[in-house]
């Protein structure tokens, strides 16, 4: 993607910046002119020095958008705790698997144009993935999920059924979702660098963790690449530039990469874990990019001005600025529980829809939150929601994985909606 000029006024750290537009035709408005509280947004920001002040992250930059203007954006501590560079609201930050619902959206797209659909086998794409098998752990033990551990020893039995497109989108392929796809499939994904997005061409030979949509389970890694394939495959371009042509130009938004220029790499926040002596520098923080590698699992690296842009197309029924990519009917087909509660694996009150979480019970989720909202999060941290119902977009970045921080920012959002 391109190197390019930041879309926000730059911001030191501790002071907001109230209804910045992102391109010259939006309208600058007060928050109360779109039903905010000035005082009551506040309350972000004593959240954020909170949690700067217990030393469990080193800076944020926080946005509030509702009917396609921001209310709120502010850029809080520090970008590098070393050099104790001020955060900026131009700040860049890994946003992990905040890239899904931009390949959910990307896949959206062309299945409007009817050159995908939800319900067919990935094999149409993809052969390696017909006739998948599914594993299953020897002596009936359960296989659990992540990479951690000794190799899992078991067999496989014929998948009752093909994987679909619209099982990758919900996290119920089975795709690398567990102990035993993922002990075969971690040496396929560990050429992604070199072979970019190819490298899930072949993981169809590769197990399954269960029977397609038995069961939800997070598939990190090879879902979403698997989906970033097909828009590659389908479309004829590689997936970024499927990206910046169909999404990224169309909106406006110029700060997103998946490999910076040095520029951008200037405005990179740096990651951090929690360790016994405080916050410690994240090993290899940029494993999920690559300069050929894009994934659409969690790749991308981008401003909170700029994803609150995707996110107000979103909460607008797909249009932002006279500039439409999607239909209202699809907006509301991705925020639809396809996956609900009840099946094993998703927590109460909290559905899956086509690449995004959906609030499906506010009081059984304990959430400020409106039913309907819909959106997702980055294992660095960053979180965002998109609520149709009030047209309200918030989104928190920060880089270092903190998820008590999600909710609290959730509710002192919600708490400035005064209308």
């Amino acid at each position: 993607m391109r190197g390019l000029k930041p879309l926000a006024l730059q911001c030191s750290a501790g002071v907001v910046l109230m209804a910045v537009a992102l391109v010259s035709t939006a309208q600058e408005v007060q928050p109360e002119h779109a039903g905010l509280s000035s005082e009551r947004l506040t309350r972000i920001n004593a959240l954020v020095d909170r949690y700067i002040e217990q030393g469990d992250i080193s800076g944020a930059v926080t946005l509030v958008a509702r009917n396609g203007q921001i209310v709120h954006l502010e850029a809080q501590g520090v970008m590098d705790l070393e050099s104790q560079t001020p955060m900026r609201t131009d700040t860049l930050f890994r946003i992990a698997s905040m890239s899904k619902p931009v390949a959910g959206v990307a896949i959206m797209m062309l299945v409007e144009e009817g050159k995908i659909r939800l319900r067919d086998p990935v094999s149409r794409f993809l052969p390696s993935y017909e006739g998948a098998q599914v594993g299953m752990a020897k002596g009936g033990a359960q296989s659990g999920g992540g990479f951690g551990g000794p190799p899992p020893e078991f067999y496989t039995v014929p998948a009752e059924r093909d994987i679909t497109v619209r099982d990758l989108l919900t996290h119920t392929s089975g795709v690398m979702s567990g102990r035993i796809s993922n002990s075969v499939g971690r040496a396929m994904s560990s050429k992604r660098h070199e072979a970019g997005l190819a490298w899930v061409d072949e993981l169809g030979s590769a197990p399954l963790e269960f029977q397609p949509g038995s069961r939800w389970a997070y598939s990190a890694l090879a879902g979403f690449d698997v989906l970033s394939r097909i828009v590659e495959l389908v479309s004829g371009q590689r997936f970024e530039e499927f990206l910046d042509e169909r999404i990224f130009e169309p909106l406006g938004i110029e700060d997103a990469t998946f490999w910076p220029s040095p520029e951008q790499r200037e405005r990179l926040v740096s990651s951090y874990t929690r360790g016994e002596n405080g916050l410690e520098p994240r090993q290899n923080p940029d494993s999920m990019s690559g300069p050929n590698y894009s994934s659409g699992a969690g790749g991308l690296m981008i401003t909170a001005e700029a994803y609150g842009r995707f996110g107000m197309m979103l909460a607008n029924g797909g249009e932002l600025d006279g500039v439409r990519l999607l239909s209202p009917r699809t907006i509301e087909l991705m925020g639809s529980a396809h996956i609900p509660d009840s099946l094993p694996g998703r927590p109460a009150g909290e559905g899956y829809g086509l690449s995004v979480r959906v609030v499906t019970d506010p009081v059984t989720r304990d959430t400020f939150l409106s039913e309907g909202s819909f959106g997702w999060s980055g294992a660095y941290g960053t979180h965002f929601w998109a609520d149709p119902k009030e047209n309200l977009v918030g989104v928190l970045m920060i880089q270092t994985p903190i998820r008590g921080m999600r909710p609290e920012f959730e509710d002192a959002v919600m708490q400035a909606v005064v209308d």
